[in-house]
């Protein structure tokens, strides 16, 4: 049950490199110290909060200036090594004018992929929640370098929302420096409007958020619908908008319409179908004729191998793959029944000739209903 004046019981809140910055080249504390009242006066209110954000790499740079001849990863590296402890010390400052603890949190794909990882970072999480402590979570781009693309989120945007999935948040609240979600680019578009509200992410959205990020920061609009659609999908409700905006974060607590807000496209989903979802272990596609996608997403039947038209990936059995339309769109995930080779050779035959097929049987299924999570597309791909 909701506390005080809060509309949001659980909320992550992802604070951008733009914003923290003020756009300047180092962290700026005045705008960081009003953030963290806001999210202090919530926090005394009842809300339980998880604060995602980035910063590092920026608070390095203006440390370290140029005297260094790193460049490349290294030098990414170095910068946030060294920016993630004045990072973390300014926002440990800041909560300890009003009596809060604070916890630091660095992750990467790898630290939640597997299933016991993704449950030793949830129950972290709710820990801290129980006792008041409110969680800084940061990638952690030590060791999640841009060879290593299998490690890392890529940015924070949708680091916030596997945080937002991880926690069962109720909330996520995206502040940048820029209003929300708008019909074009503002900066180039004066005559550009806010959208205040989106009820289904489609490709006219995707369209509208181009795929500028701001000088310091990795994530532009684009990434942050795809951290909307991922939120979406598992039930939770996401705001971009502002940060500069006077009493953001009380306000959107409190329900106000602010910024840009993405209902939820699905009811909470309990933990295990929010990690499979999430996609952070998934090991391959199976391309499914239309049919197939009707009877998946509107008839609530498992996938038979007579609808797999390709298979993309390797995989070994029950392990997760995707599964996707025709025109390439995702329309579920789930915990498949056969390696990627027998479902090569399964495509397109009837469950009946399983046996016949490969000398054993699994089930009739690839996919059975129960171990798949949809994430309501339609089957032309367009939302």
């Amino acid at each position: 049950m909701n506390t005080g004046t809060q509309a949001y019981k659980r909320i992550v809140i992802k604070l951008g490199t733009s914003l923290l910055t003020g756009g300047s080249d180092h962290l700026d504390k005045e705008i960081m110290s009003r953030l963290g009242s806001q999210v202090a006066a919530i926090h005394d209110d009842g809300a339980e909060v998880v604060i995602v954000t980035s910063g590092a790499v920026a608070a390095g740079r203006h440390c370290l200036k140029s005297n260094h001849s790193l460049k490349g990863v290294p030098l990414r590296q170095v910068l946030a090594a060294v920016g993630q402890a004045r990072l973390m010390q300014t926002y440990e400052e800041i909560f300890d004018r009003h009596n809060i603890t604070v916890a630091q949190a660095l992750l990467t794909r790898a630290d939640i992929a597997d299933r016991s990882g993704y449950l030793n970072a949830r129950n972290t999480f709710m820990s801290l929640m129980e006792t008041g402590i409110v969680g800084i979570v940061n990638e952690n781009d030590v060791v999640a370098v841009d060879e290593l693309v299998e490690s890392r989120f890529g940015d924070n945007d949708n680091l916030s929302a596997m945080v937002a999935n991880l926690v069962d948040a109720d909330l996520l609240v995206i502040l940048t420096d820029i209003a929300g979600l708008f019909t074009a680019d503002p900066h180039v578009h004066p005559e550009a409007c806010l959208i205040h509200e989106v009820c289904n992410i489609d490709a006219a959205i995707d369209a509208m958020a181009g795929d500028s990020a701001g000088k310091l920061g990795t994530g532009g609009m684009s990434t942050k619908i795809e951290a909307a659609r991922l939120a979406t999908a598992s039930g939770v409700t996401v705001i971009i908008a502002d940060g500069r905006e006077l009493e953001v974060i009380t306000r959107l607590a409190r329900g106000e319409a602010i910024g840009t807000r993405f209902i939820p496209a699905a009811s909470k989903m309990e933990s295990r179908a929010r990690w499979m979802l999430a996609g952070l272990c998934t090991r391959g596609c199976l391309v499914v004729d239309d049919g197939a996608v009707t009877a998946l997403t509107e008839q609530n039947k498992s996938l038979l191998p007579a609808g797999v038209k390709e298979v993309r990936g390797e995989w070994e059995r029950g392990e997760i793959v995707d599964i996707c339309t025709l025109n390439g769109a995702r329309i579920a995930t789930g915990i498949t029944n056969y390696g990627s080779r027998d479902a090569f050779s399964l495509k397109g035959v009837h469950s009946g000739q399983i046996t016949q097929q490969l000398g054993y049987d699994y089930g009739a299924e690839i996919i059975h209903r129960n171990n798949m999570v949809l994430i309501h597309r339609r089957a032309d791909g367009t939302g």
